[in-house]
């Protein structure tokens, strides 16, 4: 039994020592943040390169050759090679320390696509910043240049796969100037996400008229449909509608109204999606969402235990897409 208990408190005295010495921070595990995140002291690694190692060797070769032969400048040369290197690992680690991260907005995006995550570099310093690396795992890296006091929005492509939240993955900053002999690195977890929608069906598939139609008065295509006048485009209005004639001779969007027209009313209904498959259906339903929007269509979405009102417009359009990326996600 004393043994058991000296076991334990073994283990909790070695966990002790780890968070003090931070070793986790090694392994680049960080936790997500929401604002902005600054590479201090303690967040920046460096170690050499394999151009380093291989300067190094080098210098070491070097450093025998002049005691065997007692070569004064040699060691000159050697020590302040030597001394150059040294210089190298404080710019190195200089080029890192400080930099700010800021997260940016992304767009909603459909699955299969890129997401595009913003990522903003601030470096609070007087002094310009060069060949910063940032770099997501299978998503290659992109490298900049920093002026002194200056903010600037990096683009991270990230591939999306699956409908729903898409977070930013942990992404390493890194850096070999000026001499590329020493390698500075640190990690970041920006609380950044993308929305991604269901990929759409094929174009052909057409959404079902469940609901039949209602309109405003009138009859669409009976030849009652009076030209009344023009007002200024709003989001949502029909592609047919806008008058091109105007935009052509540079005018700003305005939008024909016509007297006795009707819009057609539908359900996008998941009962009527082809396929047993969830992500099929969904699928079915995105498309018809696009079909329906850019018919310019009233419609509504009809999910199970969810039911959105007929409307039409972006933000219609965007509240039924919302709905379907989060299909089967806890509220």
């Amino acid at each position: 039994m004393a043994t058991g208990a000296g076991s334990n408190q073994t283990v909790r005295m070695l966990g002790e020592i780890t968070k003090v010495l931070g070793w986790g921070r090694f392994s680049g595990r960080v936790h997500p943040q929401a604002g902005p995140t600054t590479l201090d002291r303690r967040r920046v690694y460096i170690l050499p390169t394999r151009a380093g190692f291989l300067f190094l060797l080098v210098l070491g070769a070097m450093l025998l050759g002049a005691i065997n032969y007692s070569n004064s400048l040699g060691f000159a040369l050697t020590f302040l090679l030597a001394s150059l290197s040294v210089v190298s690992i404080l710019h190195t680690f200089r080029n890192l320390h400080g930099l700010s991260f800021h997260p940016g907005h992304s767009r909603p995006v459909f699955a299969g696509e890129q997401a595009l995550f913003l990522i903003g570099i601030e470096n609070r310093r007087a002094a310009p910043r060069f060949a910063i690396d940032l770099a997501l795992a299978g998503a290659g890296r992109n490298t900049v240049d920093l002026e002194a006091n200056a903010l600037y929005w990096v683009e991270l492509r990230v591939p999306a796969t699956r409908r729903g939240h898409l977070y930013l993955p942990r992404c390493t900053i890194e850096t070999r100037f000026p001499l590329g002999l020493f390698r500075a690195w640190g990690y970041i977890q920006l609380n950044s996400e993308c929305l991604i929608y269901p990929k759409p069906a094929d174009a052909r598939s057409i959404p079902p008229k469940l609901g039949g139609t209602s309109g405003h008065g009138g009859d669409r295509g009976r030849g009652s449909e009076d030209f009344i006048g023009l007002r200024a485009y709003q989001a949502g209005d029909p592609l047919r509608h806008i008058h091109w004639k105007a935009v052509a001779r540079g005018h700003d969007l305005v939008t024909k109204q016509f007297g006795g027209e009707k819009a057609e009313r539908i359900w996008l209904d998941w009962e009527e999606t082809p396929g047993a498959n969830v992500e099929a259906r969904l699928s079915h339903l995105c498309r018809w969402v696009l079909t329906a929007e850019e018919r310019g269509w009233v419609y509504g979405l009809a999910l199970p235990r969810r039911r959105i009102p007929p409307d039409r417009g972006d933000i219609h359009r965007r509240h039924c897409l919302e709905a379907l990326a989060l299909f089967g996600e806890p509220s």
